[in-house]
């Protein structure tokens, strides 16, 4: 493999496109959807040839569905969760004394998950709770696996122009100094053939956990060693009919039946496994199995689809080098438990998308880029310590099981599940920006207009939007100038208490907001310097 240098010496060729994005699961394809929205030219590479069917992630949360709401995608997300759901109904129907009840649940519950095995019951959702309250039809959906988020998502690349090579890995580069004019990225076919050269302005390493880019780049990724092994999959197997659905922990692991037909999962808590390069057989998945759950007489006949996973939990000190950046499992490795790798790489790449789109087309300095590893950074920190958590919480032995019998009663309250349910599901997510407004650094709220419209409704186009509630001539005017970058739209919302206006970023980050009994000309001044921030100067009026 070609070795990274950081060359001194500048070309005057042009680039082939502005960004080359390493490697085209969800993330990547999210950030490439982004970036041409903005107006980059993106090439992905990607070394599968198709959409990657191993079992993984299989819901996500609400900053995730809010996203795919912002870019009109939403309709689609909850047909993924019809099927999903039907999916469960047959499995439950098909179990001994069927569904608990009696009947499987006809509607997706309001939230599914939990916290090192202990589920969260919406019976005990505190749904008043204010942190619930903004995210309007994207707070009920949740049940979409991750392969049909990358399915949806080479779609909606494809519509908006996206390059991508599958069948292709990238093999090196050659990044030029801060003052230079790019990155020269070279590639291979897979299956062998003729090596390509990209060049391109920025490249963006989202090639999951084991990174080429990271690791070429030398980017520092200090964190925790793994502990454990563990195995989900996909099987045909005989002998389950007395396996418990959901989440079960036993005297030598946790094990997992459920909530598809042949879904398992097992967690052994005896250190990492030997080779993670090796495939998975149905030899290994049933050994696990058996010891995990003590019975004997299971047999796993076929392995569908299998992957192995550990709790090494590791995370990049920044997020960028240069003009080499990282994204998703590139940047950040932890445990699957809670499904939160998927959510935090999707936050990355709609955080990033947008701001280096716009210092790719010169709307805003390089400094911008700065923002995305302090917003993000902080939260992927927080992911890697709520999965340690859950590990802890999770070992057989009889400190951690009595914690986990102290935390079960935790969750069985009101006060208990709300907790949890908000940390888990990204409702509280709050970026650190300038403000004193309660919704800076916060998702918008889907605001519901007047008109029928809601907020996310605007912001398809992948533009900021300038939400004015007040009709103010005095804002608008401020904007004039950010036209090709910010959507000015003059509405009312009269179902319940909004703010006079508000400024939502592309990544749906409410950059300002401001109350009617604000002082117009402090309005006025905090608008214009959350604008020149973010959207660096207002182009001439009238040029």
């Amino acid at each position: 493999m070609d070795s990274h240098s950081n060359s001194k010496s500048k070309s005057n060729l042009a680039p082939d496109v502005d960004v080359v994005v390493a490697g085209g699961g969800p993330v990547g394809l999210m950030l490439a959807c982004e970036l041409r929205l903005g107006g980059a030219r993106v090439a992905v590479v990607e070394r599968r040839t198709d959409v990657d069917r191993t079992i993984k992630a299989g819901a996500i949360n609400t900053p995730t569905a809010e996203a795919f709401y912002r870019r009109g995608l939403l309709p689609a997300l909850s047909e993924v969760q019809q099927r999903t759901l039907d999916q469960f109904r047959a499995f439950m129907r098909g179990r001994p004394g069927g569904a608990p009840g009696g009947q499987p649940p006809r509607t997706p519950p309001k939230f599914a998950g939990h916290f090192g095995g202990i589920m969260l019951s919406g019976a005990l959702l505190d749904e008043a709770d204010p942190d619930f309250a903004h995210a309007g039809p994207a707070g009920d959906v949740a049940l979409v696996p991750q392969q049909e988020v990358e399915r949806l998502l080479e779609e909606r690349a494809a519509e908006l122009g996206v390059d991508l090579h599958r069948g292709v890995e990238l093999t090196g580069f050659d990044a030029e100094d801060a003052e230079g004019d790019g990155v020269v990225v070279r590639t291979a076919p897979v299956g062998g053939g003729p090596d390509r050269t990209i060049r391109a302005g920025w490249l963006v390493g989202c090639d999951g956990g084991r990174s080429t880019v990271r690791k070429l780049a030398g980017f520092a990724f200090p964190g925790s060693d793994p502990r454990i092994t563990g195995h989900q999959a996909v099987v045909t197997m005989t002998g389950a009919e007395t396996l418990k659905t959901g989440w079960n922990h036993t005297g030598t692991g946790t094990y997992v039946h459920g909530p598809v037909p042949g879904r398992i999962l097992t967690v052994e808590f005896d250190g990492p496994p030997a080779d993670r390069e090796a495939p998975v057989t149905a030899e290994e998945v049933q050994a696990s199995l058996r010891r995990v759950t003590g019975l004997a007489d299971l047999t796993v006949t076929e392995v569908h689809t299998a992957t192995r996973f550990t709790d090494n939990a590791r995370q990049a000190a920044d997020y960028r080098a240069g003009r080499v950046l990282l994204a998703g499992d590139a940047a950040h490795v932890h445990s699957p438990f809670g499904g939160q790798g998927l959510n935090l790489g999707i936050g990355d790449a709609v955080n990033l998308g947008w701001k280096l789109a716009a210092v790719v087309r010169g709307r805003a300095p390089e400094g911008l880029l700065d923002s995305y590893t302090a917003e993000r950074h902080p939260i992927g920190a927080w992911v890697l310590e709520w999965t340690r958590a859950q590990v802890a919480l999770m070992r057989p032995d009889p400190h951690s099981r009595a914690l986990l019998d102290v935390v079960t009663d935790l969750i069985g309250t009101v006060p208990g599940t709300t907790h949890f349910v908000k940390k888990i599901s990204g409702v509280g997510q709050r970026y650190d920006l300038p403000g004193r407004h309660r919704l800076v650094g916060r998702s918008a709220p889907d605001l519901e207009l007047a008109d029928g419209r809601r907020l996310a409704d605007l912001m398809h186009d992948g533009r900021a939007l300038l939400l004015d509630l007040a009709d103010d001539a005095d804002l608008r005017a401020v904007a004039e100038g950010y036209g090709d970058r910010v959507r000015v739209v003059i509405a009312t919302c009269p179902a319940g208490p909004a703010p006079a206006g508000l400024l939502v970023r592309p990544d749906g980050c409410t950059a300002w907001a401001a109350d009617a009994a604000d002082g117009r000309a402090d309005a006025a001044q905090g608008l214009a310097a959350s604008l020149a921030q973010w959207f660096g100067a207002p182009a001439p009026v009238g040029g």
